[in-house]
């Protein structure tokens, strides 16, 4: 397939979460020109998707929105969302890379945001951007806050009954639209692919995803989210409001069975801080967290952790053998206790596992950038410049290296941007 749109610019960046939106934005403040290329709907990431951040329980979308728009709204920037990168090459001073913009069956040029195409559609189905926990339509803008505001129709269940078209006042709704493929000739790149959380599935022991009230970190988000499925605190099987809710950390990591022999390294934080914002939603809820160690490795941690137990959540030390469904919707939780009684079983009406991290993205047959033994893009100098890759002109940031926080993926973003700036003048000096 030919390419169908060139684009120019200084820098490519590849992944619209926090990482990617601060680093290009870094730059485009330098008067680089950047294109942000985004797999998903919108731009945002994880972060967009959270409720609130730790320690400081802040507003998780005050924080990213601000800088979506900011991004959308630059100059210098251009957002090509719902795109796959193809290859990456790095030559001579330049980047290379090939983007297919998957069909959106939607013109994004026509569509206004209007949603009357979403509230036309007959057709109901899970929503991913809620957990699962509601419904929303076959074709629809992903979220409220989502950048761009473009509809998107999902192939798989629309039943081409034509109300979303003729409900549509620009005639935006293209049925027959096409994949199209896109260069992008660039200076330099940043790799910010980010991360994704493993599944229940792998794990039999803890009911391969099939017991209806135990969930990942993820969902309890948006059960925790102002603008959530429920409005409140439910357990999905009943809509029971749970009188005692458990954590079961390194579900997924320090786990050879799940491949991922590390630490995920911000699974404690986030489920300390789901479970103090839990004890605010539930005051009478009793909250323990299975762990095998606390690792609150940042700046203010341990006061977080500290603030937690003062607040009543139980913290027992141990490692979480198998859970189990039980008659009414409760969860039997199959626990060894190091400190104290050994193999112990409690009941719980609501079990969130914290689930492993691995990488989002893979440059296998993509891009010559290599890898480390965690399968994340490996530094070629941790100490000195843990943003540079082993291919020339092209960086990495955030997650897409190994598993940050949002505080550490921001500084590493603006490591990045620096670099690629500096590259940029360099090669721009060596060629003038």
């Amino acid at each position: 397939m030919t390419s169908e749109r060139t684009i120019r610019c200084d820098a490519l960046v590849v992944g619209g979460g926090i990482a990617g939106l601060q680093a290009a934005l870094d730059l485009a403040d330098q008067d680089f020109s950047v294109v942000i290329v985004e797999r998903d709907l919108s731009i945002g990431g994880k972060m967009i998707r959270l409720s609130k951040v730790f320690p400081t329980l802040d507003c998780s979308s005050c924080i990213t929105t601000p800088k979506m728009a900011s991004a959308a709204h630059h100059d210098n920037i251009t957002i090509l969302t719902w795109c796959e990168l193809r290859a990456l090459e790095s030559a001579n001073g330049a980047v290379t890379a090939q983007v297919t913009a998957m069909p959106r069956f939607v013109d994004e040029e026509k569509c206004i945001g209007c949603r009357k195409c979403e509230y036309a559609c007959p057709v109901l189905v899970p929503d991913p951007e809620q957990g699962g926990f509601s419904a929303t339509r076959a074709i629809r803008i992903p979220f409220s806050n989502a950048i761009p505001q473009v509809a998107a129709l999902d192939p798989d269940n629309c039943m081409l009954c034509g109300r979303c078209a003729r409900a549509c006042p620009t005639g935006a709704v293209d049925y027959l639209q096409q994949p199209r493929e896109i260069t992008i000739n660039a200076g330099t790149a940043i790799l910010a692919t980010g991360f994704e959380m493993t599944g229940p599935e792998g794990k039999p022991q803890y009911g391969n995803g099939t017991i209806p009230n135990v969930i990942t970190a993820l969902q309890m988000e948006r059960i925790l989210a102002p603008h959530g499925p429920y409005n409140r605190v439910l357990r999905p099987m009943d809509g029971m409001e749970p009188d005692s809710i458990a954590f079961v950390q390194c579900a997924g990591s320090r786990d050879l069975s799940m491949g991922v022999p590390y630490c995920s390294r911000f699974c404690c934080m986030y489920a300390i801080k789901q479970a103090m914002l839990l004890s605010g939603a539930l005051p009478l809820a009793d909250i323990v967290i299975y762990y095998m160690d606390i690792r609150a490795f940042g700046k203010g941690y341990e006061q977080f952790y500290q603030t937690a137990k003062a607040m009543g959540i139980q913290f027992v030390k141990g490692k979480v053998a198998r859970l189990q469904a039980q008659d009414g919707g409760a969860v039997a939780v199959h626990y060894e206790a190091q400190e104290g009684d050994g193999v112990s079983v409690d009941s719980h009406d609501l079990v969130v596992l914290s689930m492993g991290v691995v990488p989002h993205w893979s440059p296998a047959g993509i891009c010559e950038v290599s890898t480390a033994d965690d399968h994340f893009i490996r530094s070629v100098q941790p100490s000195l410049s843990p943003v540079r890759t082993d291919l020339e002109g092209v960086f990495v940031a955030g997650a897409a290296s190994g598993p940050k926080d949002i505080v550490d993926s921001i500084a590493e973003a603006g490591a990045a941007a620096m670099e690629a700036s500096n590259y940029l003048t360099t090669v721009s000096r060596q060629q003038g």
